[in-house]
């Protein structure tokens, strides 16, 4: 059985492809509401698609069964695929998609180089989200990880070195890179208490950056509607409490100095955890 299966599709020509693959880090389920925005906004069709037996643990990941009073109705099995479409302007895209690979990396990247190759992509982004010292009440920040300077530059970078695990969608851009195709990691700092729930600004920045370093068209109204009710929710936890709102404060601080550093704070102050947990209470209705 081929680990690949095409479709009798036409793709557009040189496409971006984007990478969000599900299992890595993705905090405030930035890059997953990126993608989602973007899929809204245009037609797809299936290029390919990958056997996911071959790479997939599916203990871990398991199937979804659906039951409908107490009837199996369906199961839906995970699905690692390639598509295409345009953007609003009619530039060409390819999303790759789906739960990132437990088995098989080299060979799997090998696949995806291929497809690039084939498609012409002119470009590899791949999009994720960390969690980081940074107050809600700013702008999400983006850093990359560039297959050239600028590239890099045009996003900005963590300066220094550092060794960190690795996603999937850095090694494909890594892969991809050198192979001769510009490859660019998009990362979202999200704040660290709200990094385990939806938090829309995250996602914002990341089409935002996307289309600026691609030259794709997407619109980003419904986010920027969706960015400012979370920010908005957040800011009425926060302010029932004194010292939620000192450690606010600090972030702010720390923030507009331009250092990006985890704040000093003095004092018994509560923990990015201690906020998240209120948030998630506060959320759902429930009272602390």
């Amino acid at each position: 059985m081929p680990t690949v299966t095409r479709f009798p599709v036409t793709p557009p020509e040189h496409p971006v492809l984007i990478v969000v693959l599900d299992g890595w880090i993705d905090a405030g389920f930035g890059a997953a509401t990126a993608v989602a925005a973007i899929l809204a906004e245009m037609k797809t069709e299936t290029f390919a698609k990958f056997a996911v037996d071959d790479l997939i643990d599916q203990r871990a990941r398991r199937p979804r069964l659906r039951i409908d009073d107490g009837l199996r109705a369906g199961i839906t099995w995970p699905e690692l695929q390639v598509l295409v479409g345009k953007d609003r302007m009619g530039s060409g895209v390819a999303l790759l998609l789906g739960p990132e690979p437990d088995y098989r990396w080299r060979s799997f990247t090998a696949d995806v180089l291929a497809i690039a190759r084939e498609l012409g992509a002119r470009l590899v982004v791949s999009l994720g989200a960390f969690p980081s010292a940074t107050p809600h009440t700013r702008p999400v920040k983006l850093v990359a990880t560039a297959s050239d300077p600028e590239l890099g530059r045009r996003v900005g970078v963590v300066r220094g070195s550092i060794e960190v695990p690795a996603g999937i969608g850095e090694v494909i851009g890594e892969a991809c890179a050198g192979a001769g195709i510009p490859s660019v990691g998009l990362w979202a700092q999200v704040p660290h208490y709200v990094a385990a729930m939806p938090f829309a600004p995250a996602a914002l920045a990341l089409v935002e950056g996307l289309c600026d370093i691609s030259g794709l068209v997407t619109g980003t109204d419904d986010l920027h509607r969706s960015a400012e009710e979370a920010r908005a929710q957040v800011d009425e936890l926060i302010a029932q409490s004194p010292d939620h709102e000192a450690m606010v404060q600090q972030m702010e601080d720390q923030f507009d100095a331009g250092g990006g550093m985890v704040p000093d704070f003095e004092g018994e102050l509560p923990t990015g955890d201690e906020i998240a947990a209120e948030l998630s209470r506060f959320l759902r209705g429930e009272s602390a």
